[in-house]
């Protein structure tokens, strides 16, 4: 598989557009890190390993929607000091955000999508079919 693209530049984007973003991750659907910004790699990779599991029991709800195919395109929470959304942001990666309860939700909703459709076209993270065989 080739490299991916460095996309750190464009999530340090919606850093400065809407304040008190603290972390933002990209990462594959399996747990890896693709991109990040305003956090230290090992936040990143906690972070981004996190939301793997999130993105997995998210798709087995969504599979009990008989209408659907169990696809995941929003997962929202809100905690007592801030808020986490994670959304799709291209065939399996998804964009991972970390915000202050100050945030204007409404405006990083707004940003996140318009940076999903920026890096949507630039990353895509296919399903590994070499784990488990020797180096």
């Amino acid at each position: 598989m080739p490299p991916l693209p460095n996309i750190d530049w464009m999530l340090t984007d919606l850093t400065t557009s809407v304040p008190y973003v603290r972390h933002v991750v990209v990462l594959s659907a399996d747990g890896l890190c693709i991109g990040q910004a305003n956090t230290d790699p090992d936040t990143a990779d906690a972070v981004a390993a996190a939301c793997s599991g999130m993105q997995s029991l998210s798709k087995a709800l969504a599979q009990q929607f008989p209408d659907g195919d169990g696809s995941v395109h929003l997962i929202g929470i809100e905690v007592d000091s801030g808020y986490f959304s994670m959304m799709a942001a291209g065939p399996g990666a998804y964009l991972a955000v970390l915000a202050d309860e100050r945030v204007d939700v409404g405006l990083l909703g707004a940003r996140m999508r318009t940076l999903v459709q920026r890096i949507g076209q630039h990353i895509t993270s296919p399903p590994r079919d070499d784990i488990g065989q020797a180096m």
